[in-house]
């Protein structure tokens, strides 16, 4: 009887994440099996043909070049990025790099080209990361994503030319965390407020319990 893992336990067999094996299974990389709730599962004999056959195929690898603005209106600068990063490249003798640009928040770690991105260094597929400022990558946990590099045989090359950050940017991020963080204020006052009256309840049914005239005695 064949064993059947679950998609986490799949992708820790394998030494990837998740996403990267759901977006395997979407274009036909690694087919997973279905159960009955829909959930993808994965013969682990399946796997270890997979693994076989990696081995023994050498992966293509080749540099990425990822450009981030966070709005439309910022394309002059996304252009000047793409710029600076290929002159980059040609100067480093950097070859095969494929340029990546992307219009959106550098809290938005959902990007679809920036998720796309990552998948391909956990794949082992990126020798060289080039981004023109840490925040073109990502607002926060830069360290982070520097060690996934890492992990994966990635360099990550950075730039860190501040005229390729743009101020109103930062802006724009610090006035959405503090849109977070009141809403979460607001919504533990309310959950605050529901709870002191759930706790309040029983006590004021018992207070009005206890001044209910007893039922006269019959005779």
């Amino acid at each position: 009887m064949s064993t059947m893992l679950t998609s986490g336990k799949a992708a820790a067999y394998l030494g990837v994440g998740v996403k990267t094996l759901q977006r395997w299974d979407r274009v036909g990389i690694l087919a997973s099996e279905r159960t009955g709730t829909n959930r993808r599962v994965y013969d682990v004999a399946a796997l270890d043909a997979f693994l076989s056959r990696s081995r023994r195929r050498p992966i293509e690898r080749h540099s990425v070049a990822y450009c981030r603005v966070s709005s439309a209106a910022q394309r002059p600068d996304l252009r000047n990025q793409r710029r600076v990063l290929e002159e980059f490249c040609a100067a480093r003798g950097l070859a095969n790099v494929d340029f990546v640009e992307e219009i959106g928040g550098g809290m938005n770690l959902t990007r679809p080209k920036f998720a796309a991105v990552i998948d391909a260094i956990e794949a082992g597929r990126v020798s060289h990361l080039v981004i023109a400022h840490k925040d073109r990558l990502a607002r926060f946990g830069f360290d982070w994503f520097k060690r996934v590099c890492e992990k994966h045989g990635c360099e990550m090359l950075t730039l860190n030319a501040e005229h390729l950050s743009p101020e109103e940017e930062m802006t724009q991020d610090l006035l959405a965390i503090v849109h977070c963080f009141s809403a979460r204020l607001y919504g533990l006052r309310h959950y605050r407020k529901a709870l002191e009256q759930a706790l309040r309840a029983p006590l004021e049914q018992a207070a009005a319990a206890s001044d209910v005239d007893p039922p006269e005695a019959t005779p």
